[in-house]
């Protein structure tokens, strides 16, 4: 955009072209000009250039009023001339279809007061450091106002002048045209004003150059538009934590007020009767199973399972029951004096009832100590102590059986593998018994071992009569009565010989042989050796097992025992209405940065 030179106003000399252009024109426009008197508008256009009387500042004033009435006549005049003489060169264009000649005050660019101010303000709206976006906004909004501008920050400037904000938001009503105007093809303001209006004085237009205006401090301005937008910036803050103020004071504070007057004046004291016990196991089987077997004795790690076990019984459904079932477990909660967010129903369920237990019963198991703590809560201190021992009765129980099939099945199959290995020895040794008493030996091996040695001595007299014999018939003349002694004597003893030998390998009558009777005792007393070791192992591995079932003996120790509490344990007011209100809070925070998201989101 190319701006318009800025210079000082100046005076039109009447030796100047323009005056002998309008002394010339004076005498044929002054008829026109009496029949067609000027129009404000024309005669302040012309006063403003070809006013030849000094500016207030160059000429001196007056001496007296003729003279100013005379000077006033003379201005007057010359304003009638040009405004004829303007008229007149109109005319004749006109006729000859030929364009206006623009005349010398037209093509002098001289700018006036307006025009530097309105330049100033455009300079000034280049400060401002304004957006592209919010430019085209400005010069669409001009468009819809009826504005020719001839550029955006002109357009700014002329909404600006005529009150109009180009940066306000606008409501959706203030956006729609109406049919008849987009039409006609009138402006929204031009359409507003449909009656005549007075007009400012000071707008009027005036033969008499007006004075330059000053121009405002930028500074100031300045100073007054950030005190401005400070202003705007605290009323806003107030305005919008007044609006927290009161969403906290309702999503929050309200919320919160209620549970502390529930927690403080409704809910029903309760008390709660805490105990501790712990899980342990025989020292003697661990001790007796060597060092790996008592490495972890006397520590939770020992009895870790069976400690979770009995933490899971104690919060089963099988408790609830039995609990019910001996002590009236839902006709404690179901009493009418308990409020009724903690009262059970009359005709309650087994799964409302259990819910409740839960709630009101906690198992807590330490896996580096091995103790189950244990917290019971009812409405009466006596019923909650009754209740906590109630339930070690029932965890002991638990105890027991945990271990009892396990401890039966190994007592069990040991008891079995003994008596049958002392039922086949006990038969062995009847056999052997049976065989003393029906071969009439008592022990075969000294029984062979005497005939062996009687074989051996009748063997040596055989040999001793043998060489006896040899001895006499080695004389010439032997006696023959003592030779055949001698044979007699030789043939008794191989007889005797032969008949021992066949007692130990041959029967004889109804009795065996001496051999096949110590076969027989040999190989029952073997068998009875066998037995008797396999006895033996058998009664090492009962006393394993019992060994074993002992240490699986499970003993439950009581640490803490339940005593009834003299105060009311539940509810702790203070401590719920402050977790109350942190949980409302953030509540309204998850939320508010949801809506603040989803908001961001939409507009963008």
């Amino acid at each position: 955009m190319t701006t318009k030179p800025k210079v000082k106003k100046f005076r039109i000399r009447r030796s100047s072209p323009l005056a002998t252009i309008v002394a010339e024109t004076d005498k044929p426009a002054a008829a026109d000009a009496a029949q067609a008197p000027a129009t404000p508008r024309a005669e302040s256009s012309i006063a403003k250039v070809v006013d030849p009387t000094p500016t207030p500042t160059d000429a001196p004033p007056p001496r007296d009023a003729d003279t100013a009435d005379a000077a006033d006549r003379g201005r007057a005049a010359q304003a009638v001339r040009a405004d004829a003489a303007m008229a007149s060169g109109r005319q004749a264009d006109r006729a000859a279809g030929e364009p206006p000649t623009p005349t010398p005050a037209q093509d002098a660019s001289i700018s006036d007061a307006d025009d530097v101010r309105s330049e100033d303000d455009i300079n000034a709206l280049r400060k401002e450091g304004l957006t592209g976006r919010q430019l085209r906004m400005a010069r669409r909004l001009a468009q819809k106002h009826g504005l020719t501008a001839t550029s955006d920050f002109d357009a700014v400037r002329q909404l600006r002048a005529r009150g109009i904000d180009p940066f306000e938001r606008s409501s959706m009503l203030e956006l729609v045209v109406p049919q008849n105007e987009g039409q006609t093809g009138t402006s929204l303001g031009e359409s507003r004003v449909q009656l005549p209006q007075t007009m400012d004085p000071r707008q009027v237009p005036s033969t008499t150059v007006p004075q330059p205006a000053a121009r405002p401090d930028p500074v100031a301005n300045r100073i007054r538009e950030i005190s401005d937008i400070q202003r705007d910036i605290a009323r806003r803050r107030r305005r919008k934590s007044l609006l927290l103020f009161t969403r906290l004071l309702f999503f929050v504070g309200l919320p919160t007020m209620l549970a502390g007057y529930y927690y403080y004046v409704i809910a029903t004291p309760m008390y709660a009767t805490k105990s501790e016990f712990v899980i342990q196991q025989s020292e003697g089987g661990a001790a007796s199973g060597g060092a790996l077997g008592g490495l972890f004795s006397g520590t939770g790690f020992a009895t870790s399972q069976d400690s979770i076990t009995v933490q899971s019984y104690l919060q089963s459904r099988d408790v609830m029951l039995r609990l019910d079932g001996d002590l009236g477990f839902k006709t404690v909660f179901s009493d009418p004096s308990i409020d009724a967010i903690q009262r059970l129903p009359d005709d309650a369920s087994n799964e409302d009832a259990y819910k409740l237990f839960k709630k009101n019963v906690e198992i807590g198991y330490d896996p580096s100590e091995g103790i189950i703590k244990m917290e019971v809560v009812a409405p009466d201190p006596a019923i909650s102590a009754e209740w906590s021992r109630k339930m070690i009765e029932y965890a002991e129980e638990q105890i027991d059986n945990l271990t009892l099939r396990l401890r039966g099945d190994q007592m069990e199959g040991a008891l079995d593998s003994f008596a049958d290995a002392e039922a086949k020895m006990q038969a062995a040794q009847a056999r052997v018994l049976e065989l003393q008493e029906k071969l009439g030996v008592f022990d075969p091996t000294a029984e062979s071992g005497g005939v062996m040695s009687q074989i051996t001595t009748f063997e040596v007299q055989l040999q001793e009569k043998r060489l006896q014999l040899q001895q006499l018939l080695d004389n010439r003349r032997p006696n023959q009565a003592r030779v055949d002694g001698v044979r007699g004597d030789i043939e008794r003893l191989e007889n005797l010989v032969s008949r021992l030998r066949g007692q130990l390998t041959d029967g004889t009558g109804d009795g065996s042989s001496l051999a096949r009777v110590s076969g027989e005792l040999r190989m029952a007393e073997v068998d009875l050796q066998t037995r008797t070791l396999m006895m033996q192992q058998a009664l090492q591995q009962l006393e394993t097992a019992r060994i074993e079932a002992n240490r699986q003996v499970r003993y439950l120790s009581v640490g803490v025992s339940p005593v009834p509490p003299d105060e009311a344990t539940y509810p702790r007011a203070f401590e719920n209405t402050l977790l109350a209100a942190l949980i409302f809070s953030g509540i309204y925070l998850m939320c508010s940065l949801t809506a603040s998201i989803l908001r961001e989101q939409v507009s963008a």
